[in-house]
């Protein structure tokens, strides 16, 4: 019997498509690679994601890379825009509320920036969950088992009695090899919660 739900929160809770942001700014398929490799896909942001170093030092390093690489305003641009991508999905506010009310622990973990996160709190996730793990504090990414197991002894949660939610494939399997039950999610908030009726967590 599962009692607790652990979900995402960037491509789950909100939306973050940052190829999509990029392809509709540049419009240019080369150009949007270029930029996300110097940003989203470095490892620099793997860094801010970790805690390991400051909103600051992390612009500061991709600028550097960028003008490198003859993209220095492409890559500012990105830099002071790409908030604008991360929308609350409201159903999903309203179904962990829905899960909660209906007995179960609701959690985040996430691969989230501590600046970001705080946002995000704000915009409308402050109070949604029982509790969390994001990697800023910990200083560990997911799919690392580490922060699941942070997560897990953090709140004395049992993994065969958690359902993970996640968009990332590698995220999921390593929940799955921990004893979660894993939930890939790539549709929409409907498919999801058919998903979970299948693993007998249920909103009635």
């Amino acid at each position: 019997m599962y009692k607790n739900i652990i979900f995402d929160i960037g491509g789950v809770m909100v939306d973050f498509n940052p190829k999509d942001f990029l392809l509709e700014r540049f419009c240019n398929s080369a150009t949007e690679e270029k930029v996300y490799e110097l940003t989203f896909g470095s490892e620099t942001w793997k860094k801010l994601d970790a805690g390991l170093c400051t909103r600051y030092e992390g612009n500061q390093a991709m600028l550097a890379a960028a003008q490198a690489e003859h993209c220095t305003f492409e890559v500012q641009e990105v830099l002071e825009n790409w908030t604008t991508i991360l929308h609350m999905r409201r159903r999903m506010v309203e179904l962990v509320r829905r899960l909660k009310n209906h007995g179960y622990c609701v959690y985040y973990l996430s691969n989230i920036p501590e600046d970001t996160l705080a946002l995000l709190m704000e915009r409308g996730l402050e109070g949604v969950f029982d509790g969390g793990v994001a990697s800023c504090d910990v200083h560990i990414n997911k799919p690392d088992p580490r922060i699941y197991k942070s997560l897990l002894e953090k709140y004395k949660l049992i993994a065969n009695e958690c359902v993970f939610i996640d968009d990332s494939r590698a995220n999921v399997q390593t929940a799955f090899q921990l004893g979660m039950n894993s939930i890939q999610m790539k549709d929409s908030v409907d498919t999801l919660i058919r998903s979970l009726a299948t693993c007998n967590v249920t909103l009635r």
